[in-house]
């Protein structure tokens, strides 16, 4: 109710409020500020860059450089300078193709798969006295101090399956 009465009063006589404030005279826009008509003068200093210098123009001419390129050094790529005696066949592959391993056939000395790593790590850990790390280090040629950093860092997840407490588990029947 009272939108309508605010509403009524708000528009009231607006037509000739609107004609009244677009007959009014316009705004006289700002003075501009006095140094800006000094910027637009051409300033000495400036031509002064701007004009050519001969003396100086004879100096530079007097100036001759002579530059040499080093020799190119071709840089092999990483698929060139692994060569075929730098990789190793691989000792370890997964059943069946989940996410693409089998395609590799080989891997680069000094690097394993990850099926590889989780084997080294397993034989280690079933047997540390015979997987030493001076062993696996060379069975995959691999350096001993990352071996070494394998064995302490990354272990591998224990499963450990705990029997029931009481004898006889208490189990659903099916009725």
């Amino acid at each position: 109710m009272g939108a309508r009465v605010t509403r009524a009063l708000r528009n009231f006589n607006l037509e000739n409020r609107a004609h009244r404030e677009i007959g009014k005279a316009k705004h006289v826009a700002a003075p501009r500020y006095p140094q800006h008509n000094d910027l637009t003068e051409p300033n000495p200093e400036i031509e002064l860059i701007h004009k050519k210098d001969d003396p100086l123009l004879s100096l530079l001419k007097t100036v001759y450089v002579e530059s040499k390129d080093p020799p190119e050094q071709v840089k092999p790529s990483q698929a060139e300078n692994v060569n075929e005696k730098e990789r190793r066949p691989l000792k370890f592959s997964l059943p069946g193709d989940p996410y693409g391993i089998l395609d590799i056939t080989d891997v680069p000395k000094g690097k394993v798969s990850i099926v590889e790593a989780l084997t080294a790590l397993n034989s280690h850990k079933q047997s540390p006295k015979t997987w030493t790390p001076e062993k696996i280090a060379q069975e995959y040629s691999l350096d001993i101090t990352d071996t070494k950093a394998l064995l302490e860092f990354f272990v591998p997840f224990n499963i450990e399956i705990k029997p029931p407490k009481t004898a006889d588990p208490k189990q659903i029947k099916a009725s």
